[in-house]
């Protein structure tokens, strides 16, 4: 089983306008409406590769409950959510179909109480215990402490459980401290957490500040790893158009799939490539295009990089 942990769950909304035009009013074609939050986007891609995942993280309100509701209709996840007093947030994707471009609005989260805190990371400790691997993904709600991810990454090392994290700022450094196995910023998130924009300078540096491994995520140009094996770049076959919410998370999720079936970093890294880009061809998060996939995967390059001073 791998476990997935999405603290600041939400309701991810879709809307599909013809144009995107600031200060006018917009007809909506179609709204899609499904259980989002980066790890539940992770959890969806695994079940789809045959994984059995558990989901995890808090779900309160009238939209958390709408939210489970939906979660029960996926096959191969399992809810493992935290009730929570307050309402579970809801985030917004307008999707510009003359230009494929999409904004997204994003609210804060319900605040956690020390106690819902505590409730949470009891459940966690359980939930491991069967795990082969576990991502804490996506941001914070308000309440719960910033050092959360750091906790987490401890409890997780302590239970001899794999660990993959996707976050950012100071939730992000402070887990790399607790020396996760498997870090995958983006490169804007990267250069916050280092302070170089240079790729490859900035992927090793942030190994060398805890992670077992880093996989930085470039946009168009695909991943970049340092990792205990040796340094790879892998780009995209294609650059594609479509909606890029949650192609991360399928990155993610084509990471952890690797890992626990035993495959080697080039392959983890053809697969995480494959399945990002396949999402953004598909119309929501959380989902990607089959076809697609399976072509991109066997047209994805990885390039050794040579272990030159940084």
């Amino acid at each position: 089983m791998i476990l997935t942990v999405t603290l600041n769950a939400a309701l991810d909304i879709t809307y599909d306008v013809p144009a995107l035009r600031p200060h006018a009013s917009h007809r909506v074609t179609e709204v899609t409406e499904r259980p989002g939050g980066k790890g539940l986007n992770v959890a969806r891609v695994l079940a789809a590769l045959g994984h059995d995942v558990t989901v995890t993280g808090f779900a309160g309100g009238a939209t958390g409950r709408t939210l489970r509701e939906q979660l029960a209709d996926t096959p191969g996840v399992r809810d493992a959510l935290v009730p929570v007093a307050g309402p579970t947030r809801r985030t917004i994707a307008v999707v510009d179909a003359m230009t494929g471009d999409t904004t997204q609005l994003n609210e804060p989260g319900p605040l956690i109480t020390p106690g819902e805190w505590s409730a949470f990371t009891e459940a966690y400790d359980e939930l491991l215990k069967p795990a082969s691997a576990v991502a804490l993904c996506g941001s914070l709600p308000p309440g719960v402490p910033v050092g959360a991810y750091a906790q987490l990454v401890r409890a997780a090392r302590a239970a001899g459980v794999p660990v993959l994290l996707d976050s950012s700022g100071e939730p992000l450094r402070r887990g790399l401290a607790a020396r996760p196995d498997v870090i995958k910023p983006n490169a804007d998130e990267l250069a916050e957490l280092t302070g170089s924009h240079e790729p490859l300078r900035a992927t090793r540096d942030a190994r060398r500040r805890g992670a077992h491994a880093v996989v930085a995520s470039l946009g168009a140009e695909g991943l970049l790893a340092v990792t205990p094996d040796g340094s790879w770049r892998a780009p995209a076959p294609d650059r594609v158009k479509g909606n890029p919410t949650g192609a991360g998370d399928s990155a993610v999720a084509g990471l952890l799939s690797g890992y626990v079936e035993n495959l080697p970093w080039p392959d983890r890294l053809a697969r995480a490539v494959a399945l990002s880009a396949a999402t953004v061809l598909a119309p929501v998060a959380g989902e990607f295009d089959r076809a697609a996939y399976e072509d991109l995967l066997g047209r994805v390059t990885v390039t050794h990089q040579t272990q030159t001073a940084a």
